[in-house]
């Protein structure tokens, strides 16, 4: 009885594992694409407003691996690279990110 319970737990993981793997999606990334990186070390103001993504990144190269050095430019238009896992990433398709800032100037009653 144990050996059939063994076999029967066996198969029915091995048949969650197979569904699994088909509806994960294999991304690819190229040379000079841009992304988006997930920040999941995002704990300074937890909450639904705080966005997890940042970027977008242009990719500077791709690694054997499915590491991905990403490239950005700073104020200063100062060129800046590192290098993360491929799993972090996702493929930007927006068009220009808009940067929103508001300012509240409060006076005494």
């Amino acid at each position: 009885m144990q050996l059939h319970a063994y076999d029967s737990s066996r198969s029915y993981k091995e048949k969650v594992k197979f569904y699994h793997d088909k509806k994960l999606i294999k991304r690819v990334f190229t040379l000079g694409q841009q992304v988006l990186l997930f920040n999941s070390r995002l704990k300074l103001f937890p909450g639904k407003l705080k966005s997890k993504w940042s970027g977008p990144f242009v990719i500077k190269r791709v690694y054997p691996n499915r590491a991905v050095e990403l490239e950005t430019s700073d104020k200063d238009n100062q060129q800046r690279s590192w290098v993360v896992n491929g799993q972090r990433l996702k493929h930007y398709l927006g068009g220009e990110v808009e940067q929103f800032s508001m300012v509240l100037m409060l006076v005494d009653p």
